[in-house]
C-alpha cells in the first residue's frame, strides 16, 4: 500500500490553508493531490450502490418497440446534430406553438467542452436528494434515444417518449412549413424535452447544451444558474479555433442576474466569461476561489472527497466515479446546487451533509471509465477530444493499476484524432484501431495511418469491425499470465462505447 507524502498531509483544524493551495490554479485541473489506497474498505454504504441501469435497453412490447422505431426513423429523417443553421428562430417559434413550456419551471443551464452530462447527472441526484422533481436534459445517448429524456433521476418510458412525440408533432410541422429550413432531429428532441418536463411537472430541469451556447437549441431557457464546466477545443469548425473564441459563444447561456458557476479555464476563456458576466449583471463563483476540491482520496469503487461548496466545507463524500475530472466536476455541481437555493448570496448556510452524502454515493455515469467486465477488466469512456483524452488516462491510470493496457479506439471523423491518440499514447501498450457503425466515423484504415505515426507499427492492430477489435484486445490482455493484471480501454467515441456496451451484455 502507498503512503501519502509528508507534503500532502493536512492538518483539518485548517480548511482554510487547505483550501488556499488551490486558489490560482487557472489552468491544471489535477493538483498534487494525496492519493492513498483504501484497501478493503468501502463507502458504499453512505447511500448504496446504484440502483439499476441508467442505459434502457430496447422496450420488451413489440409494439412499443415497432412504435420507438418509427418515431426514431422520423427523427433520423431530419438534419443530424453536425448539420446546424446557427439559429435560435426555429425552436423559439415551437416553443411559441407549444405555449412556452419551457417557461413552466426553473432550470440549471450547463455548457463547456467537457463533463457536462456527468456534471448534469450530479446536479440531478443532489435536488433529488432534496425531495425536488426533476427533469434532465442531456445529449448525445450512449444506447437509447430515450436517455436524453429523464424524469427524476431516471431515462422517460419509451411509451412516454412515444407519447411526448406524438403530442408535438403537429406543432412541429406547423413550424416547418413556416421556416425556410425544418426542425432538426436536436431541436425537435429539445422540444419534446421541454414539453414533457412541463407536462410532469417538474421542479427544475437540469439542461445540457447540445453545441456551443448562443444559439443552441437549448438556449430558450431563462436560467438562475449557468454553469460552464472546462472549456478546450471542439466543434473548432463552428465555434472558434481558441478556448477565447469558443467561450464567446459558450457564454450565451449566461442569463442577466443569474449566477454563473465557473469551473477552472484556460485564462483566456474565464476572461471571456468574466466579461459577459459584467456586461448582465450576473454573479460569478469561480472553482478554486470560491468553491473547490479541498481533498481527495482514491477508495474502493471511486474516490473519497472534501469539498468547499459556497456554504462551507463538505467532508467524507463518497464519488462513485473515477479521476480527478469527476472530483472537479463534482465540487461544480455543488455549487450549482447551492447556488439554485441561494446560499453564498443569499443565505450564509450548508446543505444537509447527509443528503449530499446520498446523492453523490448514488451517481452513476454510463461510458465514464465505466468498468463492464473483469478477468480482464474492460473498462469504457467516451472520451472524443484530446483533453477528455488527458482526463481519461489520467483518472484510468491512478484508479487501475494494470500492468499493460491495450487500447480499443473508434474515433468520428471530424475530431482531433491525432490529439486524441496522443494523449493515449504514454499509457496504451497496444492499441486496436477500429470504427464503429455510423456515417461519421473515421475509417479504421485513416485512423490507423494517424495511429502507426504516433504509435509506431509494432503497437498498432486494425480490426475495421467493432466486435473483432473487442475480442483483438481481450485476447491481447489475455496473452500475460492471470496474475498479470492487464487491461482494456474503449475510447474516441460516445457512439464507439455505446456499440461496444451491447457488445459486452449491458443493455
Amino acid at each position: 500500500m502507498s503512503e501519502p507524502r509528508p507534503s500532502d498531509r493536512h492538518d483539518a483544524s485548517e480548511p482554510d490553508d487547505t483550501f488556499a493551495e488551490i486558489v490560482g490554479e487557472e489552468t491544471q485541473r489535477d493538483p498534487d493531490l494525496a492519493v492513498i489506497e483504501a484497501g478493503s474498505r468501502t463507502l458504499r454504504t453512505y447511500g448504496g450502490a446504484p440502483q439499476g441501469d441508467a442505459v434502457p435497453a430496447r422496450p420488451t412490447d413489440p409494439e412499443t418497440d415497432r412504435a420507438l422505431r418509427a418515431v426514431e426513423q422520423e427523427l433520423a429523417g431530419r438534419w443530424g446534430e453536425t448539420k446546424l443553421e446557427p439559429s435560435v428562430t426555429r425552436i423559439a417559434a415551437l416553443m411559441d406553438v407549444l405555449g412556452e413550456p419551457q417557461r413552466a419551471y426553473p432550470s440549471i443551464h450547463i455548457t463547456g467542452t467537457n463533463g457536462k452530462t456527468s456534471t448534469a447527472r450530479m446536479i440531478e441526484a443532489l435536488l433529488n436528494a432534496f425531495e425536488l422533481r426533476t427533469g434532465r436534459y442531456t445529449s448525445p445517448h450512449v444506447q437509447s434515444i430515450t436517455e436524453r429524456i429523464s424524469l427524476d433521476g431516471s431515462p422517460i418510458e419509451p411509451e412516454r417518449f412515444i407519447e411526448t412525440y406524438e403530442d408535438i408533432k403537429p406543432y412541429v410541422e406547423m413550424v416547418d412549413a413556416q421556416q425556410p429550413y425544418r426542425l432538426s432531429f436536436f431541436e425537435v428532441l429539445t422540444g419534446m424535452a421541454y414539453a414533457a418536463f412541463a407536462d410532469a411537472p417538474v421542479d427544475v430541469a437540469v439542461v445540457e447544451v447540445g453545441m456551443g451556447g448562443t444559439w443552441d437549441a437549448t438556449n430558450v431557457i431563462d436560467s438562475t444558474v449557468a454553469v460552464v464546466t472546462p472549456i478546450s477545443l471542439d466543434h473548432t469548425d463552428r465555434l472558434g479555433t481558441t478556448p477565447a473564441e469558443i467561450a464567446g459563444e459558450k457564454a450565451g447561456v449566461i442569463k442577466q442576474g443569474a449566477t454563473v458557476i465557473l469551473a477552472q479555464q484556460p485564462v483566456d476563456a474565464a476572461q471571456v466569461m468574466l466579461k459577459k458576466a459584467v456586461e448582465v449583471d450576473a454573479t460569478v463563483a469561480r472553482e478554486g476561489m470560491e468553491f473547490g476540491v479541498t481533498s481527495r482520496e482514491v477508495a474502493v469503487g471511486g474516490q473519497l472527497l472534501t469539498l468547499r461548496g459556497l456554504g462551507g466545507e463538505y467532508e467524507e463524500i463518497f464519488l462513485p466515479l473515477y479521476g480527478a475530472h469527476q472530483a472537479h466536476n463534482a465540487a461544480v455541481a455543488l455549487a450549482a446546487v447551492e447556488a439554485f437555493f441561494g446560499i453564498g448570496a443569499e443565505q450564509a448556510r450548508s446543505l444537509d451533509i447527509d443528503a449530499i452524502r446520498k446523492a453523490f454515493a448514488a451517481v452513476i455515469s454510463p461510458g465514464r471509465l465505466e468498468v463492464l467486465r473483469s478477468s480482464p477488466t474492460v473498462v469504457l469512456d467516451a472520451a472524443h477530444n484530446p483533453a477528455g483524452a488527458r482526463a481519461a488516462a489520467e483518472g484510468i491510470s491512478e484508479a487501475f493499476s494494470f500492468s499493460r493496457l491495450i487500447g480499443v479506439v473508434g474515433t468520428s471523423g471530424d475530431k482531433d484524432v491525432r490529439g486524441l491518440l496522443e494523449a493515449f499514447e504514454p499509457i496504451f501498450a497496444e492499441v486496436v484501431v477500429t470504427q464503429n457503425s455510423t456515417d461519421r466515423a473515421m475509417d479504421a484504415d485513416a485512423l490507423a495511418a494517424i495511429a502507426v505515426e504516433v504509435f509506431g507499427d509494432d503497437r498498432v492492430q486494425v480490426e475495421p469491425r467493432l466486435d473483432d477489435a473487442l475480442e483483438a484486445a481481450i485476447t491481447l490482455a489475455e496473452e500475460d499470465d492471470e496474475y498479470a493484471g492487464a487491461g482494456v480501454l474503449v475510447t474516441g467515441s460516445v457512439i464507439t462505447v455505446g456499440e461496444a456496451r451491447l457488445l459486452l451484455g449491458r443493455g
